[in-house]
């Protein structure tokens, strides 16, 4: 149960802070039209990704025994969580503009969000994976990395909306940067699991 928590602690925060299109429009409709608009445009994961999150379980479901896809899948999501964790160590901040920024923020972020290829590679590849392995151990388990996963993944980005709307520079000051990169290395950390997870559904490691 724990390592399920930190987990989804782990990757939400990673998923949360790390640069991308969704992050982009909550920086720049914070900017533009104040921190309580950036609020909602980080809450657009909780609409967006139930589907994907429903969609992916069921094709997991059935490819249950089809373990050296399984094993296929796991190392598709280390080397997902690899790319992270590398685009986490060398970030130099983020870059946004006002110039991109329209009324109608939250059907915006939904439409960006849903056309992101990441949260279905990430549901697919890593998070429904995982959510399958804690449903066999109980609902409460699943609920526990679920929860905490976009507990993270939504909170990080509302506080980055709260600091930006604070200060401008937040998003290239260093504190930002050395977060990023220490996520990148427990992101490197944490694909190697998922790699062990691969070879074993395959056939050449044991647990």
């Amino acid at each position: 149960m724990v390592n399920l928590l930190t987990t989804g602690l782990l990757l939400g925060l990673a998923a949360g802070i790390a640069p991308g299109p969704l992050l982009a429009l909550v920086i720049s409709e914070t900017l533009k039209h104040g921190v309580k608009t950036g609020i909602k445009v980080a809450l657009v994961p909780v609409i967006t990704d139930f589907p994907i999150i429903i969609l992916t379980l069921l094709i997991l479901a059935k490819l249950s025994g089809f373990h050296a896809l399984l094993g296929v899948i796991s190392f598709i999501g280390g080397f997902f969580i690899l790319f992270m964790g590398y685009e986490s160590v060398r970030t130099k901040g983020v870059c946004y503009s006002l110039n991109d920024c329209k009324p109608d923020s939250l059907r915006k972020g939904i439409i960006i969000n849903t056309l992101n290829p990441h949260p279905y590679l990430f549901w697919f590849a890593v998070g429904a994976p995982i959510l399958n392995k804690a449903m066999n151990q109980s609902v409460y388990a699943a609920l526990v990395f679920v929860s905490s996963f976009y507990m993270l993944l939504v909170g990080s980005k509302i506080i980055l909306a709260i600091l930006v709307g604070r200060s401008r520079t937040f998003l290239s000051d260093k504190a930002y940067i050395y977060t990023m990169k220490s996520l990148g290395v427990l992101l490197f950390i944490f694909a190697l699991f998922l790699f062990k997870d691969g070879l074993v559904l395959l056939g050449y490691s044991h647990d």
